[in-house]
């Protein structure tokens, strides 16, 4: 794991050396500075994490130094430090970008803890841009692979959903990727950065599903020992993906689809309404027209989800894809377990 860039800056060789030695043993890479043109030379130079910065300091000033870094890095932290503290310096070095402010004589512990609070905060929300990004590059339409007829006409149509609002049925056999267009839609719609949240409506036992899908108040039953939000306030201002939506017992299909209606529920053994915003894709592998006149779901429900239905093909209805896929997997698989394969016989 690379190690966070730490510059010192400060007039004192002896406040240097101190912390230098300090930030050492705590397992950061330091760099010193003697005065604001060392600073800038430096940042020039490369990217520092965090630069603690003395606000007195021969050659260029502490602020100005401040403002050329923030415009230089303007994700580098920079933490102000000095023995003169007043108001008016502490607010114009936060106005200009400073993430704090410590003044002299300092706890040692305290600027241990205000340098790895400031670290951990940037190291955080470098990880959820990459995070974000590796979803969006993952869940793109361009990841779903194929180049045949049928496929175009879903990458057609998955353009033409996935701003929308409207509820979507995702019909194809078991293995077509359900759940990978479901996901591309939602991450290519205006709930990209809100919750993506799934459940297999066949893999819950079904007295749990209610507790699953509204959440439950503590005593509502043996094994409430908290309260705890459902799936859909979890998903608020998001997607909920039901998965093999055709095995949910009727009992909770009439709940569902009172929640489709008026957009709010109650949590099992709660008294308050709790109303959410949140767009529903649903999926099968089963004939729900044929579920429905068999009485085995609820024909108001269906066409609450059927709004849109997006019907997956199976492979062999689309064939000239197989190169693709072989290529596609061949690749994936090769890197994954350090192999070099470069051709798949015919």
């Amino acid at each position: 794991m690379q190690k966070d860039k730490i510059l010192v800056a400060d007039d004192e060789q002896s406040m240097r050396e101190f912390l230098e030695i300090m930030f050492k043993k705590e397992g950061y890479q330091v760099s010193l500075a003697s005065n604001g043109e060392e600073v800038l030379k430096l940042a020039e130079k490369e990217i520092f994490d965090l630069v603690l910065l003395d606000i007195r300091m021969p050659r260029l000033d502490g602020i100005s130094a401040l403002k050329k870094i923030k415009a230089l890095s303007p994700e580098t932290i920079v933490i102000m430090i000095t023995a003169y503290a007043s108001a008016d310096t502490a607010i114009k070095a936060m106005k200009e970008g400073a993430y704090d402010y410590i003044t002299k004589p300092f706890k040692v512990d305290e600027i241990k803890l205000i340098i790895k609070n400031a670290l951990e905060k940037k190291n955080l929300q470098r990880e959820n841009i990459l995070l974000k990004q590796v979803v969006r590059d993952r869940y793109h339409f361009d990841n779903i692979i194929g180049q045949s007829s049928k496929m175009i006409a879903l990458y057609d149509l998955l353009e033409k959903v996935a701003p929308t609002k409207t509820n979507i049925l995702i019909t194809g056999e078991s293995g077509t990727g359900k759940e990978l267009v479901a996901k591309a839609i939602h991450y290519n719609s205006p709930r990209k950065d809100k919750p993506f949240v799934t459940l297999n409506c066949g893999a819950i036992p079904e007295p749990l599903i209610e507790s699953e899908l509204f959440g439950h108040m503590k005593g509502a039953f043996t094994d409430a020992i908290a309260t705890k939000k459902g799936l859909f306030e979890l998903a608020d201002e998001g997607t909920i993906f039901l998965d093999e939506i055709s095995e949910l017992p009727l009992l909770m299909q009439v709940k569902l689809l009172r929640v489709l209606q008026d957009r709010e529920f109650k949590r099992v053994g709660g008294t308050d309404d709790i109303r959410v915003d949140v767009r529903i894709m649903s999926a099968t592998n089963r004939d729900l027209e044929e579920a429905v006149r068999e009485k085995r779901f609820r024909e108001d429900l269906f066409y609450r989800l059927n709004v849109i239905q997006i019907k997956i093909p199976p492979l062999r209805e689309k064939r000239e894809d197989i190169p693709l896929l072989t290529t596609q997997f061949l690749k994936k698989y090769s890197e994954e377990l350090n192999k070099n394969v470069s051709v798949i016989s015919p």
